[in-house]
């Protein structure tokens, strides 16, 4: 399952986000983080269970500060949902499980309408 989420540097994050056609959800993370590892498990569902309709990366934000800092990210983990380059919904903390599950499929349900 490790696959389906990738690892984003900042030398990747205009390729791989910012001029992806479709959803990425991107994770911003630091090994040292409780809340961060807690709801890695989580993730990797959502991974699975989106597989094909959405991307999934993590940014460690230690070893990747630019588009952390630019993206305004103060606290981790937040998760930045990004649709064709733009910011759709930003959580900062360990988002709830359902809530993020019910953004995630209005967000593909509302794409698939405008294509």
């Amino acid at each position: 399952m490790a696959g389906l989420i990738r690892d984003v540097s900042d030398e990747q994050f205009e390729d791989q986000v910012l001029n992806a056609a479709g959803i990425v959800l991107v994770d911003f993370w630091a090994p040292w983080c409780g809340p961060c590892k807690a709801i890695a498990p989580f993730l990797e569902r959502i991974a699975k269970e989106f597989e094909g309709e959405l991307e999934l990366v993590k940014v460690n934000v230690d070893e990747n500060p630019i588009y952390s800092g630019r993206l305004g990210v103060r606290s981790i983990p937040t998760l930045i949902l990004f649709q064709k380059g733009e910011i759709v919904k930003e959580m900062a903390g360990a988002p709830d499980p359902k809530q993020l599950v019910d953004l995630l499929e209005q967000t593909l349900d509302a794409g698939a309408v405008e294509e």
